[in-house]
């Protein structure tokens, strides 16, 4: 076991699917307490309970509430103030963006929206922590994903909401480095979720099979250790770092290893 968060208070936004699950379990697994957010009853609350019972985890608490929508953010840390006294872990998980197939998709709107929904709860939620319990979590993680620095179908707002959630962790971190927080990115590749389905469809992942391992999609647990470990005391020299978990598939996966690996795949 690298951590013991018996009784630990760690709050993990859109935390009943997929990435933000496999997070909650992680943590819950060890003893944390955990309050996992959802948006507009997309939610199982019985299975997600289920899930936790199953892994021997404490009861999570479960809490309705939009990352971009101020009032519901009140409540709900009001809500952590009341049942404990320090937020150790904060998972910033949610993210929602335009999905832009055609150039008359851009919008000022869009673009905004996308940056509220996926980049800003990261500081509002630190911010709100800090008002009521009079210290910063002790560990920030906020999930981000490919599209910053390489192409991705449909991607163009998603990208440029996580670029400024990226530049926000690089800059909180030298703004708040003497203070006893840790803030870091995990950037992840193919985990296969229902968002990862939703996005780039089902003929995408059929197309990427024939000319990607399996090994190349990564299970959504895999990710959510990397934030375990990131919170567990033994990293916490790291900070202000984007954290790039895929299995090292970013260099190889390109033309020049398909072209060398040409005859596997009947080309």
């Amino acid at each position: 076991m690298i951590a013991d968060f018996t009784g630990k208070a760690v709050l993990v936004t859109g935390g009943t699917m997929g990435i933000g699950l496999a997070t909650g379990l992680a943590f819950g697994r060890r003893g944390a307490a955990c309050t996992l957010t959802y948006r507009f009853g997309s939610a199982d609350e019985d299975q997600v309970r289920a899930l936790f019972a199953t892994a021997g985890a404490p009861v999570p608490r479960l809490v309705q509430a939009d990352a971009a929508n101020a009032d519901d953010t009140t409540a709900l840390l009001d809500d952590l103030r009341a049942r404990h006294e320090r937020i150790e872990v904060l998972v910033s998980n949610v993210s929602a963006a335009l999905v832009v197939t055609a150039m008359e998709d851009y919008s000022h709107r869009g673009l905004h929206q996308s940056i509220d929904f996926s980049a800003w709860p990261m500081v509002a939620y630190m911010r709100g922590i800090k008002e009521r319990f009079g210290a910063w979590p002790r560990y920030v993680v906020a999930m981000s994903s490919t599209g910053p620095d390489q192409y991705a179908v449909s991607y163009d707002f998603v990208a440029a909401a996580k670029a400024v959630l990226e530049t926000l962790c690089r800059y909180l971190s030298y703004r708040l480095y003497d203070e006893d927080v840790r803030i870091n990115v995990i950037r992840s590749r193919s985990v296969r979720t229902d968002s990862f389905s939703s996005t780039f469809g089902a003929d995408f992942e059929r197309f990427a099979r024939r000319f990607a391992d399996e090994e190349h999609f990564l299970p959504a647990e895999e990710v959510a250790d990397a934030a375990l470990a990131l919170c567990s005391g033994l990293m916490d020299g790291v900070q202000g770092q984007v954290l790039t978990v895929d299995r090292g598939t970013s260099f190889f996966d390109n033309f020049m290893r398909v072209y060398n690996e040409r005859d596997r795949y009947g080309l």
